[in-house]
C-alpha cells in the first residue's frame, strides 16, 4: 500500500466534483428540457456486462437518445460505440459530466459498487435524473446522502432492481398486503450464489491489461495493485473495498419484494453467522438475521433470515414444501398467522401453502392481467418507467427515497459480517450502532484520484 496516498473528505470530494453545483439554484426542470429537445438525453456510465444490459434496455425506449458513453476500459467503450456511434465517449465520468453538463438530462450508473455514489451524486448535484444499479451505494452514509440530495432537489431517481416491476413480484406484494397469510412474523430468503472469498489477499501485481485505466477503475477506493482474476472484470463483488458480497448482489433483488410488501423500515438488530473477517474478501457463507419493528403487515416484530453461499439455505421446517418438492434455487418464504407464501426468484408465480398443502389463489381480483413469462419484455419495464417519469408521465417505483432504505438494510448485514456471531444494535435516528467499533464501517475515506 502506498503510504503517500492522499485521501480527501467525502463531502469535499462531492463538492469539488460537482463544481459547487449544490449551492446553485435549480436548473430548468428536466421535463421542460426534455420536451424542448423531444428526447431524453442519456449518459451511460459503466459498460461492462450489466452496463450494456442497462444501456440496451433504456435505449429501447423510443424517446431516449444516447448522448454519451463512459467506461475505464477502452474495450467496453469500443463495443458500445458500435451500437451507438453518435455518442461521445469518455474514460472518466467526471470529465463527461463537466463537458456535457448542458447536453444531458439523465445518467445511468452501472459501475462497480464503490463508484455508484461518487458518480451518481456528482450528476445529481448537477440536477440530473439518475438510474443507479443496485445496491445503491457501497456505504450507509452514501445511501443516506443520495436520498437527501434526491429529495432536496426533487429529482427523478430509480435503483436498478428490474424485478421490482415484474408481474410475479407485484402479485406477491398484493397477496401479502391483502392478508392472505395474515400478519407475517418471519421471512426466510436465500441464494446459493458465492460472491465471497475465503482465501488470503493476493500478493504482488500483474501487468495492467491494455486499454484499462486502473487508476480510474479504483476511483475513490484505496489504491492497490492490479491482480489478474481478482477485480476486473467480474470478481470485484467478492472484495470489501469494491463490492458488497452476495447479500449486496442477489440480496437486494430477493429482499426487495418482502421489504416493499411488508412496508419495512431499517432493522433494529443485525447478526451475521459467518467466519471471522479477513479484511479483504467477504465470507463465502452467511446467515444474516434481522429484527424489524412492526408494521401493519407484521406481528409485533418481524424476523428476517438471509442465507447465502454454497449449500444455502440451511434445512429448516419453515422451508419444507408439500409433496417433497424441492425449493427453488433462490427465493423467499413468508411465514404468517394463516400459512406461508413461497416466492421463487424469479419468473415463477408465488405459491400459497396452508397446513402443509398448496392452495389455489384468486389472483384475478388484482387486475394484473395474465402472468408474463417473457424476461426480455418484463426487464424493460423498470427502465421505461424511469424514462417516462423523467418525461412527467408516471412515477418511479424504486426511487432513492425507497431504495436508500433497502440498501441501508442490506449494508448493515454486510457490516455485521465483520463482527461474526455478534448482535449489532442500530439506531436509525442517529445513524449509529450501539457497538462503537462497527461505526467506522458506515462510511469510507475517498482517495484523491
Amino acid at each position: 500500500m502506498n503510504k503517500n496516498l492522499q485521501f480527501i473528505d467525502r463531502r469535499d470530494f462531492l463538492k469539488r466534483s460537482a463544481l459547487g453545483a449544490a449551492g446553485l439554484a435549480l436548473a430548468p426542470s428536466l421535463l421542460a428540457k426534455a420536451q424542448a429537445n423531444g428526447k431524453l438525453r442519456i449518459a451511460q456510465i459503466g459498460l461492462g456486462a450489466m452496463g450494456m444490459e442497462d444501456l440496451k434496455a433504456i435505449a429501447s425506449h423510443s424517446l431516449v437518445e444516447v448522448v454519451a458513453l463512459c467506461d475505464v476500459d477502452s474495450r467496453a467503450i469500443d463495443n458500445a460505440a458500435k451500437l451507438y456511434p453518435q455518442a461521445k465517449t469518455f474514460a472518466d465520468y467526471r470529465v463527461l459530466l463537466k463537458e456535457l453538463e448542458d447536453d444531458i438530462d439523465a445518467v445511468v450508473v452501472s459501475t462497480p459498487d464503490h463508484t455508484h455514489a461518487p458518480a451518481s451524486l456528482m450528476a445529481m448535484k448537477m440536477d440530473k435524473a439518475v438510474y443507479c444499479q443496485k445496491p445503491l451505494t457501497h456505504h450507509v452514509s452514501e445511501a443516506r446522502e443520495m436520498k437527501k440530495v434526491a429529495e432536496k432537489k426533487g429529482l427523478v431517481t430509480q435503483m436498478g432492481i428490474q424485478v421490482h416491476s415484474f408481474y410475479d413480484y407485484k402479485l406477491a406484494t398484493l397477496l401479502i398486503q391483502s392478508g392472505i397469510i395474515g400478519k407475517v412474523h418471519t421471512v426466510r430468503a436465500w441464494s446459493p450464489k458465492n460472491w465471497g472469498f475465503d482465501g488470503p489477499e493476493p500478493m504482488g501485481s500483474d501487468p495492467i491489461p491494455a486499454g484499462l485505466d486502473w487508476n480510474l477503475w479504483l476511483g475513490t477506493a484505496p489504491e492497490r495493485p492490479y491482480k489478474e482474476g481478482y477485480y476486473h472484470p467480474g470478481n470485484w463483488r467478492k472484495v470489501m473495498d469494491f463490492g458488497c458480497g452476495t447479500l449486496g448482489d442477489m440480496g437486494v433483488h430477493i429482499f426487495d419484494t418482502p421489504y416493499n410488501a411488508l412496508a419495512l423500515d431499517v432493522p433494529r438488530t443485525i447478526r451475521n453467522e459467518c467466519r471471522q473477517s479477513t479484511g479483504f474478501g467477504f465470507p463465502e457463507n452467511n446467515v444474516v438475521t434481522y429484527e424489524f419493528p412492526s408494521t401493519p403487515y407484521t406481528g409485533e416484530t418481524l424476523t428476517w433470515v438471509w442465507y447465502d453461499g454454497p449449500g444455502a439455505p440451511a434445512d429448516h421446517p419453515d422451508l419444507q414444501l408439500p409433496n417433497g418438492d424441492q425449493l427453488p434455487d433462490q427465493g423467499a418464504m413468508f411465514m404468517g398467522e394463516k400459512g406461508r407464501l413461497l416466492l421463487p426468484h424469479f419468473m415463477q408465480l408465488p405459491r400459497l401453502i396452508v397446513d402443509g398443502k398448496y392452495q389455489e389463489m384468486d389472483i384475478a381480483q388484482f387486475n394484473l392481467g395474465e402472468p408474463v413469462k417473457d424476461y426480455a419484455e418484463e426487464s424493460k419495464k423498470h427502465y421505461h418507467e424511469f424514462v417516462d417519469a423523467c418525461l412527467g408521465k408516471t412515477e418511479c417505483s424504486a426511487p432513492f427515497s425507497y431504495s436508500a432504505r433497502l440498501t441501508e438494510t442490506i449494508l448493515l448485514g454486510v457490516i455485521a459480517g465483520r463482527f461474526p456471531n455478534q448482535t449489532l444494535h442500530w439506531d436509525s435516528k442517529k445513524a449509529r450502532f450501539a457497538e462503537k467499533e462497527a461505526n467506522k464501517f458506515l462510511k469510507g475515506k475517498y482517495r484523491k484520484f
